[in-house]
């Protein structure tokens, strides 16, 4: 007998407030997102607990889950069409593949290269230089130009992304990056505007939801003519009880003093763990915006459950149902990350993130019960521990 996902009841829609960018000029902080409302303490009490301390009761749940569904890796088929179902070890570079052949007007291009694996000793003079001339040409062959966003074909979280500007860069980035591993090369989308959009779609029912939208916010600190940016940033309400996300990326220009006006970005990727600022806009949903991702995650061969991550000018216009571009598209291991809102209790965001496993743990079942099968724990654990092996080796995100 089929179980129905209960929905969460929609909350109301607030009014957004947003700005449309000048192409002529670089966006100003925030720019064409809902206003960040500053009041009330900078962080939730648990925001950047450990994962040790954060996450025992979702996976005493999740094991409880295994066992009513008789299933340990019922995840792995809940996107029979994604690696894995996108739960871990997946290849970003093939599911993007997917979403580009599919939706090719709404994801950004992006070229895949595999770095050689040759002893470290042989990455020198002219075998980096033809490593670098052909990703350019690549990016050539694929329409593309810096700069362009650099991140690992393996990985979560953020880890190892930058925004490649120069040949420079892309040469440094290549250099780091370890051997034997895969990146991938993309379009830079140049706005402010950030969401993780989260859909929700068990087999066979007619329609799918929007069941989470973070808003991500990216910091800034702004100059005043006086300070020092390390200063700046330590006296910072929020990012002063965050040096540690910080600091190490700026450590060339600690001790310059920004002009008065100057706004200073302090992280590119829109990780939480990275340091960007999340807050929870499920609110903003509309039936254009929920009519438009349910028609691009029905162009997705057996797409369920998953993230997409977009960027955009404008978001009145993504409410409209339109002008975003997707940036990645996560699976069964994304996380319904609105819960990272400062302002969401404790045990809210637990009761979320259950019932986003629930959720999980019944599509994969109605999944194995038209035929997919999950994977093999040793299959399982190998692409763990590919994962694993690589993040500790990426070069430190921007």
């Amino acid at each position: 007998m089929s179980t129905v996902i209960a929905w969460p009841t929609r909350p109301a829609e607030p009014a957004t407030g947003v700005t449309t960018t000048d192409a002529t000029r670089p966006p100003r902080p925030h720019e064409g997102m809902p206003p960040l409302e500053q009041d009330g303490p900078p962080l939730s009490f648990y925001e950047f607990w450990p994962m040790w301390a954060f996450y025992p009761p979702v996976a005493l749940y999740a094991a409880w889950l295994m066992l009513r569904h008789r299933g340990l890796l019922l995840p792995t088929v809940a996107n029979p069409s994604f690696p894995g179902g996108g739960f871990v070890g997946e290849s970003k570079a093939q599911i993007l593949d997917l979403a580009v052949r599919h939706a090719p007007q709404w994801v950004a291009p992006f070229v895949a290269i595999d770095r050689p694996s040759l002893p470290d000793q042989a990455v020198a003079g002219a075998t980096l230089d033809d490593e670098l001339a052909a990703a350019q040409m690549r990016l050539r062959e694929a329409g593309l130009a810096l700069p362009v966003v650099g991140k690992p074909d393996l990985g979560c979280r953020g880890v190892g992304v930058k925004l490649l500007r120069s040949e420079a860069d892309l040469r440094a980035y290549l250099a780091a990056f370890p051997r034997g591993g895969r990146l991938i090369l993309q379009r830079y989308v140049p706005h402010e505007g950030e969401a993780g959009i989260f859909y929700c779609r068990r087999p066979g029912e007619a329609q799918g939801r929007i069941v989470s939208i973070t808003l991500k916010y990216f910091p800034h600190v702004i100059g005043d003519g006086r300070r020092t940016l390390r200063d700046l940033i330590l006296d910072d309400p929020r990012a002063g009880r965050l040096p540690h996300l910080y600091l190490h990326r700026h450590a060339a220009r600690l001790e310059s003093v920004p002009a008065a006006g100057e706004a200073i970005r302090l992280a590119f990727a829109g990780s939480h763990s990275r340091g960007a600022i999340f807050r929870d806009g499920t609110g903003f949903v509309t039936p254009e915006m929920e009519a438009r991702f349910e028609a691009i995650s029905r162009s997705l061969p057996e797409f369920h459950f998953g993230r997409f991550d977009i960027r955009f000018a404008d978001f009145e216009q993504v409410r409209r149902g339109g002008d975003f571009t997707i940036v990645e598209v996560n699976g069964a291991g994304a996380e319904s990350t609105h819960i990272w809102d400062r302002r969401t209790p404790l045990l809210t965001a637990w009761r979320d993130l259950m019932r986003q496993y629930r959720w999980l743990f019944e599509i994969g079942a109605a999944n194995r019960a038209r035929g997919h099968r999950p994977l093999r724990l040793a299959e399982f654990l190998r692409g763990w521990r590919r994962e694993k092996e690589l993040t500790k080796r990426y070069p430190a995100t921007d």
